[in-house]
This record gives C-alpha cells, structure tokens and sequence, in this order.
C-alpha cells in the first residue's frame, strides 16, 4: 500500500463509503504478510517511498513466484526483481502479463503503472563497455523508482577526451552515479569537474591484480576528489536507490 491507497481509505472510512471492520481488515495486514519462506514487506513503500524489491539470487523460483503474487494482490504498483535472469522473467511472466525483462540490467518489472519522471536527472556514466551491465542495472532501477535518467557510458580515463567532450551533461545533472573497474580513477575524475554529489560503484571487471572489484572499490574510498559516496562492488541497484532519494529532495 503506498500513500495514496492509504489516503484513500481514509477518505472511504470519513464518508462512510467503507465501515471500519472493512478498513481494519485491510490495515492490519499492512506491516507484512508471512509466507514462511518470505515475510513480504507492504508497508515499505509507505516508509522508504519504494515497494519491497525481490533479489532474485538464493530464492526458488516457487518462492519468487509466490512473493509476487502476493506482491500484485497487495498492491496496484510496479514490481521490480534484481539480479534476475530467463527463467526468473518466464515464472513472473506465468503470474502477469505485465512482466517486462530487461536483459542486460538483469532486471525484471511487472510494470502495471507508466513510470514517473522528475524534472531533474541521475546521469550514470560507465568507465568502458564492460560495465555497462552495472550501469544499466543502476539505470533501469532509477527509471522504475520514478527518475528521469541519462547515460554517458564507455568515457573512461584511457580515452579522457571522450568525459570532457560531455561536461555538460554532467554538470547539469542533479546527482552522477559513476561506474568504473580496473582501477576506478573515472570516478575521482569525474568528482573533480562537477560540483554534484556522486556515487561510485567499483566493478568486477579487471584482470588479476584487481581482486575482483577490490583495487577499484579501493580506489574510489580514497579519492582525493571531494564529494564521492561509495557503495559496494557491483551494486548498482544501491546507487540507483540513493540517487533516487537525492533527486527527489
């Protein structure tokens, strides 16, 4: 149930369009539902502003499928499912037709609403190619949260002419999610030509020397550019849901 469901049931319940047995039965089951395997979260979208979302790695298909029809029964929103590949989007797609895959974010969303937008921008910029699959998770989950998103991907600092060719789309977006492997210096690069906050995302991507995201993720928390956030190797999906909330201050 998000803000506006709940307003509405109020307003049933003030002029007498819905008794309070009725609303109280709705109510009650609002904290979280319990599945055994799950207990599904209907009341985060009242205090985080996004519903629960489902990492699909470590669950059964049996179990992400009941999650979501708990999920569409709760709730009239959109659903997303992180990390998610083929056989994840064929059983949410066997539950709804409004399953949409989006292959290289590993994402899916049961799109049941047209996504928002926002004036501002998160702008996601990617270091090479092979982290695009990072940013697009990042990028895709900031347009189901209800962000207007632009992306500026392989301007990595081996070719640094390719950055400074669009600063002015960075400067000009509200908030930079900046993903880098190897050794992460786009994003203290970045952080030295804007005055915006920037989260940086440290990759996977490297040959050996870069322990598997470890020397980029190294790199970014001891940058000598100010303003740069950290989240964790790979993690997309969290830098979307910070940039998220800083847009929409």
């Amino acid at each position: 149930m998000n803000i506006e469901q709940l307003k509405t049931l109020l307003l049933e319940v003030k002029n007498d369009q819905c008794d309070i047995e009725t609303a109280l039965n709705q109510l009650k089951i609002l904290p979280y539902e319990d599945l055994e395997y799950a207990k599904v979260d209907h009341h985060r979208e009242l205090r985080n502003g996004y519903p629960e979302v489902i990492y699909s790695p470590g669950k059964s298909l049996d179990q992400i499928k009941g999650i979501v029809q708990n999920m569409l029964k709760r709730s009239q929103g959109n659903i997303l499912a992180s990390r998610a590949d083929l056989s994840v989007y064929e059983v949410v797609k066997s539950v709804t037709d409004d399953a949409i895959y989006y292959e290289e974010a590993r994402s899916v969303v049961v799109k049941r609403q047209e996504y928002k937008t926002t004036d501002s921008y998160i702008l996601v910029v990617s270091a090479g190619t092979a982290d695009i699959p990072i940013a697009e998770e990042a990028a895709i989950t900031a347009t189901v949260m209800g962000n207007q998103v632009k992306r500026l991907y392989d301007v990595g600092v081996a070719g640094i002419h390719r950055l400074l060719n669009n600063v002015s789309i960075i400067n000009d977006a509200k908030t930079i999610i900046v993903v880098a492997g190897m050794e992460g210096a786009l994003a203290s690069v970045v952080g030295g030509l804007t005055d915006k906050p920037i989260i940086a995302v440290p990759t996977s991507i490297g040959y050996g020397a870069n322990f598997g995201g470890v020397s980029a993720l190294l790199g970014m928390l001891t940058s000598c550019a100010s303003g740069i956030g950290v989240v964790n190797i790979d993690n997309g999906f969290g830098a979307a849901c910070m940039a998220s909330k800083i847009n929409k201050i």
